[in-house]
């Protein structure tokens, strides 16, 4: 019987969390799979010499790695985590409750009886009162519990620190808390070493994906949608940047070269997601191979693939071996993945005993080797590397050592990584593939609903004024790096993988915040003014506003004080509703938006936090309305006072501001106070107009009212004569 070669394909990726302006990192992910996932799931080849795999890092996942090995990721939730317990503020506990749960209860929370009674404690207490009633050892407790949770299952078994701190169980010092973090360190610095290792042993291949996981067909193209999906809904501005696709190619292949001291033959296009265009520049920088689904196979042949009762695939002559596409004089293999195989290990042995799925798996590949004819057949299983074990009992440590184990012993089913099978096995031909992913064969995740478009036209708007003003005499040197560096991770997947109605997650609104804030600092770096539509959400937001209409005419002393109660009685007023939402206190900036009218003017109020006005002494207050001509009011506020006020007639990121003469009123001592002439506004009396509201720090936006985008003016005459 022809041999049976396994190529598996683990891809090691997560979004580029870290908000390059205030050097924070927004979301623990990266630092939680890297203690939980990143250094066992090679590390436990070592007990299997035999087994070979395939290793696909993101170089934006190695640059975070790499800042958390040298211990200076600055990110709040694992400040709080390691901060002592007395002295956390409020907000802080408030942070390390909303934080410490987000976790996979079953198989990670609950093997640990003392946090899962501090879980009980909280949904007893609910959100609101939870923070006050933990004492001082709860709080210790769950900062040291929330944390070796996530711990890799060599070290919760082997380092005699790690067992030690989990036998004890509960009753954690200071003390145990620093050495927990320590352990930390250590995972993190030896991570990017272990797989440096395993190469040179040639246990292991290690891929790359362009540099901050862009699809990279859409980034050459995004018309290209179409062609794996005819009639799909496009962006209003067609991105087509092939020379940013190269250069996040070239950066992968950079990165990758130094820090691993190689560089990488094999491409793992993000998402899986090829094109003719995307493979030629692959094979044009010395990529010999990359990797897809076999959807994008079997548009590419017009052939479907089914699976029989005994396990063997109709197709699986073609789909069992890599193929070579040739374009442009240039030739790349490409592996195309049994979808099948894939998900099983990702979505369904997880609910299996670990060694019945094991065998299963096994058994599975033997069946799908049994091509016929006398040529091996190679079965490419591709999947994320990280998302899957959390539903797995032990993080699925069970299942990988008694899948290798099984596999290694079989002399019939060698597992190779993907440069080997190249070795073994003829490439067929291919002349052309149809554009898709991994996904459904096509882009729908990324591009074609509204939330997609919107995200697309942003990020068009942004590259075009990189495009006109990033070789500006005035720049820096610097900030044009950064500039570009903010460019490229936009341009990332994840952040489109959360828009459209696909997928959610209680992040949404750090994500969405995050991607807007990337854009912003694209203008903020290049001597530009950000576009206030980067206030407004892009994802359609569960903080929403309760909106009251003005009954009556009002006319406040424009003081930045409450004067009396009864000078904005009549005045409406847009409120934020924060209990629906998932920010856990990062956008709780505003109390309350007043607005109204005169016979000659618009008035305005923002009533801020006193906690935001205590963290934030410099701020901008951004008033836009859009009527007949869009204006925009950007008055600056400092040391508790206004420090400036400009005045914008259109929406270019770099017109200069207008004076505003006596149309204009503002204030601000404990809330700002802004009255609007309508000959300022462009607007008669009675005309329909809308207003938004937005706050900003640092040239970012923070938060916008409304959070649905748009505050109607309805200045209506019976209003306007009561």
């Amino acid at each position: 019987m022809p041999q049976t070669y396994l190529m598996l394909l683990w891809h090691m990726h997560q979004p580029f969390y870290k908000d390059l302006a205030d050097d924070v990192y927004t979301m623990p992910w990266t630092r939680l799979h890297c203690l939980k996932d990143y250094y066992g799931m090679v590390a436990i080849l070592r007990d299997f010499p035999a087994f070979h795999a395939t290793y696909n890092l993101v170089p934006s996942l190695i640059l975070q790695i790499e800042e958390y090995a040298r211990d200076v990721a600055h990110e709040p939730a694992y400040d709080v985590a390691f901060k002592p317990a007395g002295e956390l503020t409020s907000a802080e506990r408030e942070t390390l409750l909303a934080s410490a749960f987000q976790i996979n209860f079953d198989n990670l929370l609950f093997r640990y009886p003392r946090f899962r009674e501090l879980w009980e404690k909280k949904q007893k207490a609910g959100a609101e009162s939870a923070p006050k009633i933990f004492a001082r050892q709860d709080v210790l407790d769950l900062q040291v519990l929330s944390q070796l949770a996530w711990f890799d299952e060599i070290f919760l078994a082997n380092d005699p620190e790690t067992v030690a701190l989990v036998a004890k169980g509960r009753g954690y010092t200071e003390a145990d808390k620093a050495i927990v973090r320590k352990k930390e360190i250590e995972i993190f610095k030896v991570t990017l070493e272990e797989y440096k290792k395993a190469a040179e042993r040639g246990q292991i291949e290690i891929s790359t994906s362009p540099f901050y996981h862009p699809i990279l067909p859409l980034l050459c193209d995004t018309n290209v949608a179409q062609e794996s999906h005819p009639g799909v809904k496009l962006p209003n501005k067609r991105f087509r940047h092939p020379e940013d696709a190269h250069d996040q190619l070239r950066g992968a292949l950079e990165l990758q070269e130094r820090v691993l001291g190689r560089r990488p033959q094999g491409l793992w296009p993000s998402e899986g997601s090829v094109s003719d265009e995307v493979l030629r520049l692959a094979a044009e920088e010395g990529f010999i191979w990359a990797a897809t689904d076999e959807g994008v196979l079997g548009r590419t042949k017009q052939m479907g693939f089914y699976r029989r009762g005994d396990g063997t695939l109709q197709g699986g002559e073609e789909l069992y071996r890599p193929h070579a596409l040739t374009s442009g004089g240039k030739t790349i293999a490409i592996f195309f993945r049994d979808h099948q195989l894939s998900d099983l290990v990702g979505f369904v042995y997880s609910h299996m005993d670990p060694h019945a799925a094991a065998n299963d798996l096994y058994n599975r590949i033997k069946s799908a080797g049994r091509i016929g004819g006398n040529r091996p057949a190679v079965v490419s299983v591709i999947l994320d590397g990280e998302n899957a074990w959390e539903y797995y009992p032990g993080n699925g440590r069970e299942f990988l050592k008694a899948f290798y184990g099984r596999v290694s012993a079989d002399p019939e089913l060698h597992a190779v990584t993907a440069s080997e099978a190249l070795k073994v096995v003829d490439p067929g031909p291919l002349t052309h593939v149809v554009p898709g992913s991994w996904i459904n064969a096509n882009y729908d995740v990324w591009i074609g609903a509204d939330e997609d478009n919107r995200a697309w036209d942003l990020l068009s708007e942004a590259r075009d004024f990189y495009a006109q003003h990033s070789a500006g005499p005035k720049v820096k040197p610097e900030n044009r790096a950064l500039a570009q560096q903010e460019l490229w991770i936009a341009e990332g997947s994840d952040w489109n993988w959360w828009y459209g109605p696909e997928h959610s997650t209680p992040n949404d609104d750090e994500f969405d915040l995050l991607y807007r804030k990337h854009l912003s600092n694209i203008y903020r770096l290049l001597g530009g003014s950000p576009a206030d539509d980067l206030a407004v959400p892009i994802k359609h937001p569960r903080v929403r506003a309760r909106t009251v209409a003005p009954s009556a005419h009002i006319e406040p002393d424009i003081d930045g004080k409450v004067t009396n109660y009864f000078e904005w009685m009549g005045a409406g007023l847009c409120q934020p509703d924060y209990r629906s939402g998932s920010m856990h206190g990062v956008a709780q900036l505003v109390e309350v938006l007043y607005y109204g009218y005169s016979e000659k003017a618009v008035f305005l109020r923002v009533d801020l936090t006193e906690e935001f006005l205590k963290d934030h002494a410099e701020f901008e207050i951004r008033v836009s309305v859009d009527g007949e001509s869009r204006i925009r009011l950007h008055i600056r506020i400092a040391g508790g006072s206004v420090k400036s006020v400009e005045f914008w007639k259109a929406g270019d990121a770099l017109a200069v501001p207008q004076a505003t003469g006596n149309q204009v009123q503002v204030a601000f001592a404990r809330i700002f106070e802004a009255r609007l002439d309508y000959s300022i506004l462009g607007a008669a009396p009675y005309e329909q107009m809308s207003l938004q509201v937005s706050v900003w720090v640092n040239g970012l936006p923070l938060q916008v009212l409304p959070q649905e985008g748009w505050l109607p003016l309805e200045l209506t005459e019976d209003l306007m004569s009561w």
